[in-house]
């Protein structure tokens, strides 16, 4: 037996223990030879990375200057060392702590701890302040003057007065929307790095989106049309993440669908496998559609193509922002493409899962 080969059986039996210690924590723990061969992982380290982290060398698995030579100095000369770690390719930006430390002679322990639910709530407190001081002005500054001129007795007869007291409602259903969108935005961006492990169906999402807002698409003479394109429709696409929020996604695509469709055009809902794992659904309407120019910022928050358009009815212009964010954080991915004057078309593509029977 080489050198190599009995240091990683000795961590492998020094280590059992602390791997069952580690599955106590909620924080990614992982144990590597001195040499820096992987032995253990916790359940919350394997999800963090892949199952097939076991036994592959650590700066594989970690490809990072700084933190390879932290590794050396903690196997080398027992150091206690804590680095700052940003992993790749995630398509989340996420922040992490490395506690690096050799017990005696046994392993190097890996402890990750997560920062990035600390600094999103950083900016996420930064940004609803920024965004509530600046969105709400606008309406509390319409109803201060309305206010004060009934106070003062300017208002000569009763039909003004009711005119004046319309305006002011629709200013206060304004900014109740728009304060319960920048909550929705802000509880989606504090744990855009946490995918909810909840099973959902995914056709029964659709079909309970499609039937609660068909009678708001049948007042504009349009129809809402679901087609199942998958090749074995008797499957059920599953995937995990939350009801609620796929349901707010699809709530607020269809919503837009029908807002900026032409009367009396059909929304179609094409439902089809892009891959034995990911299910795309595309939503398109007929309409004005979107200049190209547009496209990449529809899902920045408070951005509107037609901003008198958009208020008129009863836009706050954070619905696709809020779109984004839930799919990101479900690991899915959104598209948008529009033809003026004929149809635009939102392609959200999520993950499935395979239940086992």
């Amino acid at each position: 037996m080489t050198p190599s080969e009995k240091s990683m059986t000795a961590s492998i039996a020094q280590s059992a223990d602390i791997s069952q210690m580690a599955e106590m924590l909620d924080e990614a723990v992982m144990l590597a030879t001195d040499d820096g061969v992987i032995v253990s992982a916790n359940a919350a380290g394997l999800r963090l990375f892949d199952e097939t982290v076991i036994g592959r060398p650590v700066g594989e698995v970690i490809a990072d200057a700084e933190f390879s030579a932290a590794f050396t100095k903690a196997a080398v000369d027992h150091a206690n060392l804590e680095i700052a770690y940003q992993p790749k390719n995630q398509g989340i930006d996420r922040d992490f702590r490395i506690r690096l430390k050799r017990l005696g002679d046994g392993p190097v322990v890996l402890l990750f701890l997560d920062l990035t639910r600390q600094r999103n709530l950083e900016n996420v407190r930064r940004d609803f302040v920024a965004n509530v001081s600046h969105e709400l002005r606008s309406p509390l500054t319409s109803l201060a003057g309305f206010i004060e001129t009934m106070i003062g007795g300017d208002v000569p007869d009763e039909a003004m007065r009711l005119r004046f007291l319309g305006i002011m409602d629709e200013e206060a259903k304004r900014m109740s929307r728009l304060i319960d969108d920048l909550l929705s935005l802000s509880r989606v961006e504090v744990d855009e790095h946490i995918v909810p492990d909840n099973k959902v169906k995914l056709l029964d999402v659709i079909h309970t989106v499609r039937d609660s807002l068909a009678g708001r698409a049948t007042q504009r003479g349009m129809n809402i049309e679901i087609l199942d394109q998958r090749e074995n429709r008797a499957e059920e696409p599953v995937m995990l993440g939350s009801f609620d929020e796929i349901t707010e996604v699809f709530v607020n695509i269809f919503e837009n669908a029908i807002k900026y469709g032409f009367a009396h055009t059909p929304i179609s809902v094409a439902i089809f496998e892009v891959s034995a794992n990911r299910l795309q659904i595309d939503v398109i309407n007929h309409g004005e559609g979107i200049e190209q120019r547009h496209l990449s910022r529809l899902t920045e928050r408070f951005y509107r193509v037609d901003r008198a358009r958009s208020r008129q009815i009863g836009g706050t212009g954070l619905g696709l922002a809020i779109v984004k964010h839930i799919v990101n954080r479900h690991r899915g991915t959104l598209a948008v493409s529009s033809r003026l004057n004929e149809t635009t078309k939102f392609s959200v593509v999520l993950p499935l899962i395979k239940l086992t029977k």
